[in-house]
């Protein structure tokens, strides 16, 4: 590819390309304000820079709780959702079988419960609790990738004690209904974490009215910085931090503050969820024209069955499989073409191993290793949409001839 004018961007689900709400917001903190002084001080010093940035950190605090229906006090800055989603796991476990006695040694019991199709951040956390003695569950998603809430309600038992289903899925992009799956796990008194990465600017989001325990964030989901995210945490859960030193964020997460990174975070969030409702409008349009085109199509299998408008899937995030073709091999020829798509999660983009969410699914080895995965965002226009669908088929036939 020669002009980047020409680059279309379709793989918002793994990261989206700053917007200028964060830009705009993080610029002062980039550089020295005047006299000197650095804007993007320590939040945790007593001088005049540092009670600055301490104020910048708990405006970004309050905006980001206002915007997800939380106290500000429930939100902990973290690096990430991966680092959010281990914390979660781990730290609400670790706290509360030592509440319930369930700890000697080391060595830890309890009942944990998580779906088959999260993000490696919560099942590497989840395999590691494993290991230290916890029994964990993993709940297998139907074929059109949703967890059924009569499966919680077979699988729960009275000694769980955290539950953690994602809101929505990064590769289909099916929603969960994490309020009736919270309720569940609250009936035994277990806790409930949901991953809301994908989830966040893309439907609203009242944590408060879910009834969740924990959740967790990204900013470069919605156009901020990467290295940022959040963690919710109720008022009054159990939580052992697993960042320990400074004693930062309430003593929850140790480490000097992102004052940048939490303030571009702020602003990209209240952009996005200013503009949800509009988005997700425009982008279903999109989403179901991408659906349509392929249902025509002899080479193309739609990974799952939406029906045009459906707000059971995320508005953005179209997947489907072309058999006998890798899903490696398509995304690079895809780009030589200037078109930026994926196989999958950006996280496992490296491995050859074919998807662990698309298994789960009931999908083969063979068609999970030809998925590809095309997800908008704010950026994506009609022209984007139909450029790749005149490109679909002209890939295929290239590769297969």
């Amino acid at each position: 590819m020669s002009d980047t004018a020409d680059f279309i961007y379709l793989d918002y689900a793994a990261t989206s390309p700053l917007c200028e709400e964060a830009l705009s917001a993080m610029q002062p903190y980039l550089r020295s304000g005047m006299g000197g002084m650095p804007l993007n001080a320590n939040a945790n010093t007593l001088y005049t820079a540092g009670r600055v940035a301490y104020r910048a950190l708990e405006d970004a605090r309050r905006q980001i709780a206002k915007d997800l229906g939380a106290r500000p006090d429930e939100i902990i800055f973290t690096s990430g959702a991966t680092e959010a989603d281990n914390a979660a796991l781990i730290g609400i476990a670790h706290a509360e079988a030592e509440r319930r006695n369930h700890a000697q040694a080391g060595v830890f019991s309890g009942h944990i419960i998580v779906s088959a199709i999260e993000h490696d951040a919560v099942l590497q956390a989840a395999d590691k609790l494993s290991k230290l003695g916890f029994q964990v569950e993993y709940l297998k998603p139907t074929r059109n990738g949703f967890i059924d809430v009569h499966a919680l309600q077979r699988t729960i038992r009275e000694n769980t004690i955290l539950v953690s289903v994602q809101v929505a899925n990064s590769e289909v992009g099916a929603i969960q209904p994490v309020r009736e799956l919270a309720a569940i796990a609250h009936s035994v008194g277990a806790f409930f974490h949901t991953d809301a990465t994908q989830a966040l600017g893309k439907q609203m989001i009242n944590l408060h009215e879910w009834g969740v325990d924990a959740a967790s964030f990204s900013a470069h989901k919605i156009g901020a910085m990467k290295g940022v995210g959040a963690l919710y945490l109720k008022a009054r859960t159990p939580f052992a931090p697993q960042a320990l030193g400074g004693g930062q964020e309430n003593k929850r997460r140790s480490g000097t503050q992102n004052v940048c990174g939490a303030t571009a975070f702020a602003a990209a969030c209240k952009a996005a969820i200013s503009m949800q409702a509009a988005e997700s409008v425009r982008l279903m349009h999109l989403r179901d024209k991408v659906y349509s085109a392929i249902a025509s199509m002899d080479t193309v299998i739609p990974t799952v069955q939406i029906k045009p408008a459906s707000l059971d899937y995320l508005p953005n995030i179209v997947n489907m499989i072309i058999p006998g073709i890798e899903s490696e091999t398509l995304v690079l020829r895809f780009d030589s073409l200037g078109i930026a798509v994926s196989g999958g999660s950006a996280c496992s983009s490296q491995s050859l191993e074919p998807s662990h969410v698309l298994r789960a699914m009931g999908i083969s080895s063979d068609d999970a290793r030809c998925a590809l995965r095309v997800s908008m965002g704010r950026t994506t226009t009609e022209n984007d949409v139909e450029a790749f669908l005149q490109a679909l088929p002209k890939v295929i036939h290239w590769m297969r001839s």
